[in-house]
């Protein structure tokens, strides 16, 4: 499964570190759950292959608060494709690894 989005990239505020995500659609979220039911990491995560501009990555999404998925972008895929907190990343691609 193969998604692509725009999403606004915001700040985890539970934690002192600067920890960034963006939403996955709620739509991909609903989907994604059915896909994967119980078959999912700690803390509900499920792996996947993520691209923002020319930087390309495998990491985890995560369940969010609302429902749906949330993608962490790290320090090195920010500062490469110029991104800034609360601005809309365009071209988000997450693909799942397992499913």
């Amino acid at each position: 499964m193969r998604y692509q989005f725009d999403a606004v990239l915001y700040r985890w505020t539970a934690r002192r570190e600067l920890w960034t995500f963006v939403d996955l659609p709620a739509e991909a979220g609903r989907e994604i759950r059915e896909v994967v039911g119980s078959l999912t990491g700690g803390f509900g995560s499920v792996r996947v292959d993520a691209r923002i501009g020319a930087s390309r990555f495998r990491t985890s999404i995560f369940p969010g608060a609302d429902g749906t998925y949330v993608l962490p972008v790290k320090r090195a895929v920010r500062d490469a494709e110029g991104l800034t907190l609360d601005a809309l990343v365009r071209g988000v691609v997450v693909e799942l690894v397992d499913h």
